[in-house]
This record gives C-alpha cells, structure tokens and sequence, in this order.
C-alpha cells in the first residue's frame, strides 16, 4: 500500500504493529512528539511578538501579557481532561483534535484584526497544548519495555527542549521580516506533519488498546471547580505583587477551599462506581512514589519557571548585560541541556531514576547557590558555567521524574498519572514565577533598592542572590522528596502494551 492508498490503516496498536513492525513504538514516539513540540513552541514563541501586538492595538502591557496568561491557564486546566478524552474518542482522534485546535489558533490569531480574536486564539491553542502534553508519557510506559523507556524519554525530551531553545530566534527573525502575525502561523506546518503522522502511525483505541467508549461522561463539575481554583491561585499570586493585600488573600483563601471541594467530590466520584469517572483519581496519591514525585513535580516546575524569569531580569538589570550577552550565556546552556537529555535517558534503563531525580536536584540547587559568587567584576564564563550546570540538572530530572513516578502505577491509572503530574508541575511553574516576582521586590524594597532605578550595586545584587539561594532551598526540600522515590515494585511492568 502506498502513502496515497485512501484504504484506512489498521486502527489498532497491534495491527499497526504488525504492518511496520519493531520500529512502529518509535514511528509513535515521533508522531507525537511533533505535536508536543508544536504546543510548547507556541507556548514560548508569542513572547517576542507581545511588543508588535501590543503597538498593533494599542495595548498596554497588562492587557498585552493576556495572551500569554490566557495560554497558560488554558493549558494547565486542560491536562486534566486528557484521561477523559482518551478514554472518550481514543489516541487517534484525541491527538488530531488537538492538532486541529492548535492549526485553527494559529490561523485565527495570525488572521485576527481585534485583540479579543487574538485571545481567544491564544485559549484555544492553550486546550490543545495541555490535552496533548501528557500523551508522550502514557505512550512511553506503555509501548515501551522497561529497559527501553528510558531511552524513549530521553530521546523525547531532547526533541522537546528544542523547541523552546529554538523557538524565540526563529520567532525573532519571523517578527523581524514579516511581523508579529508570522509568530502565530508557525504552528501550521507542524500540525499538518502531524496529521499525516497521526493517520500513519497512531492507534485509533484508547489506553490499553480498549475501543473508545462513547458512553464516558466528562467530570465537568470537577472541571469547574478545577479552573475556578486555578484562576484564584494564579490571580492571587499575581495579587501579591501588587499593592491589594486583602485582594490577594482572598483569592489564595478561595483557591484552597476549592481545592478542598475538589477533592471531596472527586473521592465521591471515585466511590460512586462505574460511569462516574473522576476528573483526578485520588487513588494514584496512595501510591507512595507517585505522591513523592508530584511534589518534586511541583517543587521543580516552581524552581525551573521561576528561574526562567529570574536569569534574565538578573542579567539585564542587576548585571547590566545587554539582551545579545543575555542570548549568547543562555544559548550554550540550551545546547547542554539538549546533549545531556538522550544520555541520562540511557541511564535511567540501568539506574535508580531516584538517584537520577536526585542528581539533577541537586545540580540544580548548586546552580543557584553558586550565583551569589557572581559581582559585577566577574568574567561572564563564569555566569555561563553555573548556568550549564542548572541545566545539565534539569536534563538528568526531565527523563527520570515521569518514569520513577509513574511506574509503580497499575496500567488502568497510567493516563491518570500522567495528566496528574503534568498538571501540578505546571501549577508549580505558574506559582514559581509569581513567587520569584514577589519574593524579589520584597527583598529589593528591604536593601532599599528599585527596579525603576536605572544604576544597580550591591543592594541589588544581595536582593537577586537571596531569591537565588530561595530556590536553592526549594530544590534541596525536592531532594527529600526524590529520595522518596527509590522503592519500586519488582513487577513495575515487565511486558510491552501497546495502545
């Protein structure tokens, strides 16, 4: 049969198997991680086009920074229906669906000519980045043997952090040429690669190569509780860098009593039988190793998006670099963390991924802690070598954390996991920014310096080495955690299910 044969292709993961043989576990693997690259490059790529937006409808740059919040609220809300939509409509459908949604965000937002279309372009593409996130970590466990997977991750994973490394200068030159509407047509040619991946390659059933069963009810009341909460968390966060105290506690205090009614009603659900579906199952909490691992999830997506906001700002205004030298010690550390991703992944078949886990935590705490060596008289070398070894940390975490979590999970609670972990480390991430922001002005305020001063000095530097040495502290309390994870069963999976 050739590629333009209009016969379908087996639906299922054993026929397609059977028709591409042992490499159709890769075949897989690329498919989707195309997709996933595609979501998280439109994650980061909008930022170099919010300047040309913003002039484009005379925005200011809090309604500007909408189009980046509006994504990862979207997004992290989204992960937690991929179990529900897999289980609904399948691998099959639920990946081109996705690709659908990001293709026609793109499209939309490239074409829009008023903001609120650029907005709702921006939502749209966060649901589909956030359904599709959590995919590749289901199929790795699953289509893959143990001592493979692994191999698998890392091979993903370095195929992921790509996309954010290349991302923003392919963006930069496209807003250069042609204007900020090419940023949002980036994403084209990667979903329609997809879609002809998707048809190839990607099983039709849902987890466990069962037939999607249409009678699946979403959990929407969770899902509504779910969003409320997260929209409280994240406003309240961004509250506390304001001058409304009792505004931001309101919304924290409103964020933790849904959290409590989220998981009351889930545990209902839970025991309410077949046909109840939880949107989170709370059973995957009593798993030792996977409650251990979303903390460090948790704890690692605050330190690693925190730091992401904080190394730049740290260059620019308490070191004084321009935006190129910003670029230049940031480029060698992208390339690091590509080459150093594949390698551990191979590590993690041979060796404990709580000792992996542990590792790159630990890189990572000595990263920061080791800024505070730097002054403003210090060769620049010395602010790319601490920033390589944050990142060869961060490629010994990223292969391991997924794997030592979830594989002492049965089958039936994979895709729950899965989305469970994506969720909470993004959570993380969207609590580490915020909590670097306040946590800086507060100790900037407290060394009696500004950011709206334009001259920096050692208060400023003692204001960013502090908030450095925080998210030291917050990578050795993972640590803890990690070691956690070092007791899996014998029986972690021993044969290979497809689908």
């Amino acid at each position: 049969m050739t590629s333009l044969d209009p016969t379908p292709l087996p639906a299922t993961a054993g026929s397609l198997r059977e028709r591409y043989g042992e490499r159709y576990r890769w075949l897989l693997l690329l498919s989707v991680m195309v997709g996933v690259m595609a979501s998280i490059m439109s994650s980061t790529i909008v930022n170099v086009a919010i300047p040309g937006l913003s002039q484009h409808f005379h925005l200011g740059q809090e309604r500007a920074q909408w189009v980046s919040s509006g994504f990862m609220v979207a997004m992290t809300v989204s992960m937690l229906t991929t179990p529900w939509l897999l289980g609904r409509f399948g691998y099959r459908r639920t990946y081109v669906g996705c690709m659908v949604l990001l293709l026609a965000g793109g499209l939309l937002g490239g074409l829009a000519q008023h903001f609120a279309l650029v907005l709702a372009a921006r939502v749209a593409e966060g649901l589909a980045a956030g359904v599709v996130q959590p995919i590749p970590a289901i199929i790795i466990l699953r289509a893959f043997a143990p001592h493979e997977q692994g191999r698998a991750s890392g091979i993903f994973g370095m195929g992921v952090v790509l996309a954010p490394a290349v991302g923003p200068s392919i963006g930069g030159v496209l807003v250069d040429l042609f204007g900020w509407r090419s940023i949002f047509f980036m994403v084209v040619p990667f979903c329609l690669v997809a879609f002809w991946l998707a048809w190839k390659f990607v099983p039709a059933t849902a987890p466990g190569g069962a037939t999607a069963a249409p009678g699946v009810r979403l959990d929407w009341r969770g899902m509504l509780v779910a969003t409320f909460g997260t929209l409280c968390l994240l406003n309240g966060l961004v509250e506390l860098r304001g001058d409304a105290p009792a505004q931001a506690a309101l919304l924290l205090a409103l964020a933790t009593a849904a959290l409590a009614v989220f998981i009351a009603w889930e545990r209902r659900l839970a025991k309410a039988g077949p046909g109840h579906e939880p949107l989170m199952d709370v059973g995957l909490f009593g798993f030792r190793q996977f409650a251990m691992g979303t903390v460090v999830a948790f704890i690692y997506g605050t330190a690693l998006f925190g730091s992401t906001y904080l190394l730049p700002v740290y260059m620019l205004v308490a070191l004084q670099l321009s935006a190129s030298h910003v670029g230049t010690i940031m480029l060698p550390a992208g390339i690091v963390l590509a080459l150093v991703i594949p390698v551990v992944g191979r590590l993690a078949d041979r060796q404990p991924t709580w000792l992996l886990v542990g590792v790159g935590l630990a890189l990572l705490a000595a990263s920061f802690a080791l800024m505070p060596v730097v002054d403003l008289a210090a060769p620049l070398w010395l602010l790319v070598l601490f920033t390589a070894i944050g990142r060869v940390g961060l490629g010994f975490i990223l292969p391991s954390l997924n794997l030592g979590s979830m594989r002492p999970l049965p089958r039936t609670l994979i895709p729950q996991g899965a989305s469970a972990i994506s969720f909470l480390r993004q959570l993380g991430g969207a609590a580490g920014v915020s909590l670097c922001a306040v946590v800086l002005e507060w100790r900037l305020a407290a060394h009696g310096d500004s950011l709206t001063h334009p001259a920096t000095g050692p208060a400023r530097l003692a204001a960013f080495n502090e908030v450095f040495l925080l998210l030291a502290a917050l990578c050795l309390l993972a640590m803890c955690a990690a070691w956690q994870l070092r007791e899996q069963p014998a029986a972690a999976g021993t044969t290979r299910e497809e689908g």
